[in-house]
């Protein structure tokens, strides 16, 4: 089985990178970390950067988790081998761009680009937003599936991931204590479905409720409550149509052995607590 250890930030392909870098510290709230020839790294916690927007297609998008050791890359790789994946090894240079010691990419099942990591830097240095969004780190990360089934089985077989909720057969997945670190979507094609961050506190939630609506930014679902991680939340649109999150309070499963996968509606009950309606496709049945 591979053994992730937690996700690790997310590369996003844009056409416009000067509007996407206005918009992830200006709206989203991030630290640039790093600014290079056509590619920008954003900080949101200790980690040297969690979020990369680069010049390329918008639908070239990345997904990257860590693996503990060399050792476990190259496990890694064979067995996706096996299961007939192509797998690519990143070059030294490709490595140096990610700030990783080393990584390999390939495609899950529905199609989504995936990079499994060793050693990603930690910066040394704190996040410094530029605004007062409360951002206290990159937490999870929702993926689009073609079949949700087949999916699940993939991370929670090959990979060890297990199963903390399902909101009809969309599967919310665990990798430590922290509720869910990946989620599965329905959707009719691959690609990221939502980025999150957390925050310190609902006011942080309600701030920024109020911060993006005055700036006319698209808000998608929310502020409201899951019943399913009883986070507090709020979704908005950011560059080229992808979907982010903040979330605060997201619930910790610490009794590993006596934890057992509830099931929720696929249906705005199953998705919100407070009775808010979410306007993202892949929500909605």
């Amino acid at each position: 089985m591979i053994e992730l250890k937690d996700v690790v930030y997310c590369r996003l392909g844009t056409r416009d990178l000067e509007g996407a870098v206005w918009f992830a510290q200006n709206i989203l709230g991030l630290e640039v970390s790093e600014n290079r020839k056509g590619a920008v790294h954003f900080k949101s916690d200790s980690r040297d950067h969690t979020l990369c927007y680069f010049e390329g297609d918008p639908e070239d998008q990345v997904t990257a988790f860590e693996l503990g050791s060399s050792a476990d890359l190259h496990a890694a790789a064979a067995t996706l081998e096996t299961l007939q994946q192509k797998v690519y090894y990143g070059t030294r240079e490709e490595c140096e761009a990610r700030h990783v010691r080393e990584f390999i990419r390939f495609s899950d099942p529905t199609g989504n680009s995936i990079e499994f990591v060793v050693r990603p830097a930690i910066s040394g240095q704190r996040y410094h937003g530029t605004r007062d969004a409360g951002i206290t780190g990159f937490s999870h990360v929702g993926l689009c599936s073609s079949d949700l089934e087949r999916d699940e089985k993939f991370w929670t077989t090959v990979c060890n991931a297990r199963v903390s909720d399902r909101i009809g057969d969309a599967p919310l997945m665990r990798l430590g204590s922290i509720h869910h670190t990946i989620a599965l979507f329905p959707y009719h094609k691959a690609g990221i479905q939502h980025i999150n961050h957390q925050v310190e506190s609902t006011d942080d939630i309600q701030r920024s409720t109020n911060f993006i609506r005055d700036r006319q930014i698209n808000i998608t679902f929310g502020p409201g409550r899951h019943p399913t991680s009883s986070a507090q939340f709020l979704y908005f649109s950011g560059p080229d149509g992808m979907t982010f999150e903040y979330s605060t309070g997201v619930c910790e499963i610490h009794d590993e052995p006596l934890w057992r996968d509830r099931q929720f509606a696929f249906e705005p009950v199953g998705f919100c607590h407070w009775g808010a309606k979410p306007n993202i496709a892949a929500f909605e049945d």
